[in-house]
């Protein structure tokens, strides 16, 4: 049974030399798969935005409702 205490160490070790010059490479690229991952991409995001919008939200209806725990405590 592994001691959970127990931190694994990994070294991670280069099988070419990173000092070397870079040469250009050439790449092709499916314009289809990138619409598509960047269509995905703008969704999820817009997704998490109108997420974190109602959160705000209902944070900002608490708090016009109730009030700011901090104002019981103002030493105004």
């Amino acid at each position: 049974m592994r001691n959970r205490n127990m931190v694994a160490t990994f070294t991670r070790t280069t099988h070419y030399d990173r000092t070397d010059p870079r040469r250009p490479v050439n790449l092709s690229l499916n314009a289809d798969l990138l619409g598509d991952y960047l269509h995905a991409a703008r969704e999820k995001h817009e997704d998490e935005q109108r997420q974190l919008d109602s959160v705000i939200d209902a944070v900002k209806a608490l708090h016009t409702r109730d009030g700011l725990l901090s104002d019981e405590f103002s030493t105004l």
